[in-house]
C-alpha cells in the first residue's frame, strides 16, 4: 500500500506516489535554483511545468489513475536536468537532446505577414518563409488557386501558441534548454518591440 498525493502542475490535478512527489519536488526546486538567476524564471519554470503535465497525462489510461516514481523519472530524463545543461565537458546541451522531437506543422505567430501560414511551412520543413510566400503569389497570379489553398491551411493549421508548440514547430525535442532558450528568446523580442 502506497499514499499518494493531489498535486496540481501545470494548470492539471494529479494523484501522483508519495515517492514520486518527492523526487519531482527535489527537480522542481534544483530547478527553480537553476534559474534563479534568469530575468525570465517564472515564465521558464511555468513552461517546464505545463510540459511535464503534458508528459503525465500521457501516461494516465482509465487503468492507471497515479503517476508513478518511474513516471516520474521517465518524465526527468527526457526533460533533462541543469546538471545536463551545466556539463562543459563532452557534447553540449543540444547535443545532448538532438534526438528529434515531436514535429507538428503550426501557424507561426511571431513571424506572420498575414497568417502566419507561409512561416510555420517555413519552420516546419527548415526553409525560408519567403520561398514559401514567392510560391503562393506565384500560385495566385498563374492559376489562382494560391488563396484557395492559403485560406484553407489558415482554417485547417492550428496556430502555435504556447512554447512547447513553437519547439515542435520547429521540429526540436521540448526539454529545459530548448524551453529556456525559446523564452529567452521571446523575452528579447517583446524587449526590442518595446524600445520601438
Amino acid at each position: 500500500m502506497k499514499i499518494t498525493v493531489s498535486i496540481n502542475i501545470g494548470g492539471y490535478s494529479f494523484n501522483i506516489d508519495e515517492d514520486a512527489y518527492s523526487e519531482l519536488k527535489i527537480y522542481l526546486k534544483n530547478l527553480e535554483l537553476h534559474f534563479a538567476q534568469e530575468e525570465s524564471s517564472s515564465e521558464i519554470l511555468s513552461d517546464i511545468e505545463s510540459r511535464l503535465a503534458e508528459i503525465f497525462r500521457g501516461k494516465l489510461t482509465a487503468y492507471k489513475q497515479v503517476i508513478t516514481f518511474e513516471d516520474v523519472r521517465q518524465a526527468i530524463s527526457v526533460m533533462g536536468t541543469p546538471e545536463d545543461i551545466l556539463d562543459t565537458e563532452g557534447p553540449s546541451a543540444r547535443e545532448k537532446f538532438s534526438s528529434p522531437g515531436y514535429h507538428r506543422m503550426y501557424r507561426d505567430p511571431d513571424n506572420r505577414i498575414i497568417g502566419g501560414v507561409c512561416s510555420g511551412m517555413g519552420a516546419y520543413w527548415d526553409i525560408d518563409p519567403v520561398i514559401i510566400r514567392i510560391l503562393f503569389v506565384v500560385l495566385t497570379a498563374t492559376a489562382g488557386i494560391g488563396g484557395l489553398i492559403y485560406l484553407i491551411l489558415y482554417i485547417v493549421v492550428p496556430v502555435a501558441r504556447t512554447t512547447t508548440q513553437k519547439i515542435e514547430m520547429k521540429g526540436d525535442p521540448v526539454n529545459i534548454h530548448n524551453i529556456k532558450e525559446s523564452v529567452k528568446k521571446e523575452f528579447k523580442t517583446v524587449r526590442r518591440n518595446m524600445k520601438l
